[in-house]
């Protein structure tokens, strides 16, 4: 026997009045929320920018860029630190790109969709958010404790550029992947489906067509990865990297420094002349922060244009 038909409930139209005022009402009040808590952190982040920028200004110059580490706060500069940087991000960029890229194109080209690449899957989006302070122990066991014996004249990497670069190339390679799967994702499907109908290979379809119109994506993520990498403290902490150094690298198994180590080293004494260099050197940082940020809005555009065309 067919069970009776269940009478719909109808709704009057003052209820329906009543019910959409207490929908508008609720997303007004989120969007209210959302403004103030977005206004509230601006201002603060601007007073604290002005802070840092009147504190800095006053030992900001050539002479702080072209010195080196001192114990008297007029002759302190941020030399060894802008430099050491420089080699450490150079480096992690050369391990982490390669990397990062074949490996989102293996997942996404090659990779057969089942359960081990699921996990894999999964194991990358969680490591994307693991404290940075852990891959710096990580580091600190692989490429400092792990390569005696084995590396240059026995000694290991030490607490070298090139143990730091691979750190911080661990800390970044996560993103890095994500970044570059989302981007190859983000290319039509009919684009391969042209190419293989015309008779490329799968790899001359990824070369020629999939990883150009996926290059800006790319490129962006990785940039901003790199970023990230410049202003972490805690893996050079846990590494060993130096906070006096009075000397620029000049190869990868040099001994370094870094610029929020040098500014984290001078936060650290009570003298108000090293917080002042402390905010020069922050304002330094911050300079390159935006320029990495800049050419990564540059190339996106840049290589989206001509991916456009």
């Amino acid at each position: 026997m067919s069970s009776p038909e269940q009478p719909t409930k109808r709704i009057t139209s003052s209820q329906f009045r009543v019910r959409l005022r207490a929908r508008h009402l609720t997303g007004t009040l989120f969007v209210a929320l959302a403004m103030i808590g977005t206004t509230i952190g601006v201002v603060l982040l601007a007073v604290l920018l002005f802070e840092v920028a009147r504190d800095g200004v006053r030992f900001l110059s050539l002479d702080f860029l072209n010195s080196f580490p001192s114990r008297k706060p007029e002759l302190a500069g941020f030399k060894s630190a802008l430099w050491g940087s420089i080699w450490l991000i150079t480096f992690t960029a050369l391990w982490a790109f390669p990397l990062g890229v074949g490996a989102a194109i293996y997942l996404e080209e090659y990779a057969s969709k089942n359960r081990v690449t699921s996990l894999i899957q999964i194991n990358v989006s969680n490591l994307a958010s693991v404290p940075s302070i852990v891959f710096g122990l990580l580091g600190l066991q692989l490429f400092v404790r792990g390569t005696v014996g084995i590396g240059p004249d026995f000694g290991g990497f030490g607490r070298s550029v090139l143990a730091g670069s691979l750190t911080l190339a661990l800390l970044i390679l996560p993103v890095v992947i994500v970044a570059a799967q989302e981007a190859i994702k983000a290319v039509p499907s009919s684009t391969r489906e042209a190419s293989y109908g015309l008779g490329a290979t799968r790899w001359q379809t990824i070369q020629h067509h999939v990883l150009p119109q996926a290059l800006p994506g790319i490129m962006t993520g990785t940039i901003l990865a790199i970023a990230r990498a410049i202003g972490e403290t805690a893996p050079l902490i846990v590494l060993g990297a130096f906070t006096f150094v009075a000397f620029t690298p000049s190869g990868v198994l040099d001994s370094f420094t870094a610029m929020p180590i040098q500014i984290y080293s001078w936060t650290s004494r009570p003298q108000a002349d090293f917080q002042d260099l402390a905010a020069s050197g922050i304002l330094v940082l911050l300079f390159v922060l935006l320029t990495m940020n800049t050419i990564a809005v540059f190339l996106r555009h840049r290589f989206g244009h001509l991916t456009k065309n």
